[in-house]
């Protein structure tokens, strides 16, 4: 007599694999998603911390480049306006070479135990064509921004 071998049903494929692998792209998912939605939160604190400080820049360094002495004046802090009346900082201005253009090519703002303080650096390009980096030290003054050189 000859052995015939049962029929056994085919072996069941193992979905361990997949498993994984879905698990592992739902996490990657997740944390893409994540660091998106963190960066975005973390990008807008940055821009409210520096935006105020930023503007004060802009329009310090802008007025210069016009040639409106008295609004850069007007963005200087208490203790230089105190030093400098508004006509010497005119004619102090007035007998610097003419400006064509400026970037603020830094702006650091720091909060050390309360104190918050701030720098800049604005590169200047006067008619003649070379730069000229100038650093500022910003203070917050009665809740805005100042330029305290």
């Amino acid at each position: 007599m000859t052995y015939q071998p049962a029929m056994l049903p085919p072996p069941r494929k193992s979905n361990t694999a997949r498993t994984v692998l879905i698990v592992v792209g739902a996490v990657l998912a997740l944390c893409c998603v994540g660091g998106t939605i963190a960066g975005f939160f973390l990008y807008n604190a940055v821009k409210e911390a520096t935006g105020p400080a930023r503007s004060t820049v802009d329009t310090f360094a802008g007025a210069l480049v016009a040639r409106d002495y008295p609004t850069a004046y007007g963005q200087l802090c208490g203790p230089v306006r105190n030093r400098v009346s508004q006509d010497d900082f005119v004619r102090q201005q007035s007998a610097q070479p003419a400006l064509t253009g400026y970037e603020i090519v830094g702006l650091n703002v720091m909060n050390n135990n309360g104190r918050v303080r701030g720098s800049a650096s604005v590169r200047f390009t006067p008619q003649s064509g070379t730069t000229v980096t100038q650093a500022y030290t910003l203070v917050k003054e009665d809740g805005d921004w100042r330029i305290c050189e």
